[in-house]
């Protein structure tokens, strides 16, 4: 790596760039940052959705490319349906029929999601954190924090929720995703980072050749609408079991009930308990020697293999994404935690604070 990190070098500014990024149909101004490393890697972040709008590295010989999916304007940004390099909140992933309760009382959510015809709420309702135009500023050496306040009762959580993220580029060249919230009343919370990845660099080949390890030795089985069922499963022996490198594709089709009901991955890996961050995954495209490994303090990782995707809107140059040409590695509490008194517990209460890290950290090999 020595060679093409040179190369970087020579042309990069490390540091945080700030430039408008366009406006909202009300008006209001929305920023978008870059934050460039020494070593030439390069993130954009924006207000909108405190979204991840590229992240550019260098595969083993040297050679720059954006790995994430998305759009090139802020309006292909508001026109967003898949979640693509979100922060995703309220809650992000499921909540069964959209109701939960909590201290007694019973909250009603919107339906936004019906896997196998079964309506269930999803990633924060009609407009979630993604959809929410933050407050950005450039912080520390090479860092970027968002800031959001999420009122009483929007979405129909309750209290008011501050929150910040934190974006972070260092010259290590991991990417850090840090969110810090408080509330003044007692809320439920999973704020989860939403970004499809494809490490080859180009958006029109299929992840399927990736090779994944999961630091996770079970699984949490659905129902046919994408519900934990509460059995927390081991992977062993079955075609969730990557607790060694394994291609994707391999056994992505195979006839097994979870995969069925999720068309295939879709689903949160328990990873193993303990305080503090932990490797969660190591995803490699085995073409370009790109590297990605996740690190988070949180005790599941939902992998998606990018099944819904279907090309029917353009993205980055015009690019029409399709089937499984990207994956997500969500790290997260575990979904429907507010119905599963023995998951881990999601509620925060005022005088608590949630914290949520999540590290990528890129290399070639």
């Amino acid at each position: 790596m020595a060679s093409c990190q040179k190369s970087a070098e020579m042309s990069a500014t490390p540091g945080v760039k700030q430039e408008s990024f366009g406006k909202m149909p009300d008006g209001q101004e929305v920023g978008i940052f870059t934050l460039t490393n020494k070593n030439g890697l390069k993130a954009r972040v924006t207000e909108f959705g405190a979204i991840l709008v590229s992240m550019e590295t260098p595969d083993v010989s040297g050679k720059m490319a954006d790995l994430t999916h998305g759009y090139d304007t802020l309006e292909g940004w508001l026109a967003n349906t898949s979640y693509f390099g979100a922060t995703i909140g309220r809650f992000g992933n499921r909540i069964k029929d959209g109701r939960f309760t909590l201290e007694g009382k019973e909250y009603k959510l919107v339906t936004n999601n019906d896997p196998g015809g079964i309506p269930c709420h999803l990633h924060g309702g009609l407009k979630g954190f993604d959809k929410a135009v933050w407050s950005g500023k450039p912080v520390a050496d090479n860092s970027v924090e968002f800031t959001y306040v999420s009122k009483d009762g929007e979405e129909g959580y309750p209290g008011t929720l501050s929150v910040k993220v934190t974006y972070t580029l260092n010259d290590s060249n991991e990417l850090i995703w840090e969110v810090i919230a408080t509330t003044d009343a007692t809320t439920i919370l999973n704020i989860v980072h939403h970004t499809y990845w494809n490490l080859s660099g180009d958006p029109g080949t299929l992840i399927n050749d990736h090779e994944l390890m999961l630091n996770a030795p079970e699984f949490l089985p659905t129902n046919a609408g994408m519900i934990p069922t509460g059995v927390v499963t081991p992977v062993a022996g079955t075609p969730m079991d990557f607790t060694k490198s394994t291609v994707i594709g391999d056994r992505v089709d195979t006839d097994y009930e979870p995969l069925k009901f999720g068309a295939g991955y879709d689903h949160a890996w328990v990873l193993p308990k303990g305080e503090g961050v932990k490797l969660a995954a190591r995803l490699k495209d085995p073409k370009s020697g790109r590297v990605m490994e996740v690190s988070t303090n949180q005790p599941a990782v939902q992998f998606y293999g990018g099944n819904f995707i279907d090309g029917s809107i353009p993205g980055k140059n015009g690019v029409n994404y399709g089937k499984r040409t990207a994956l997500c590695l969500e790290t997260e509490g575990f979904p429907d935690a507010p119905n599963q008194p023995a998951f881990p517990s999601c509620v925060l209460r005022p005088g608590e604070t949630y914290k949520h890290v999540l590290i990528h950290k890129f290399s070639a090999e």
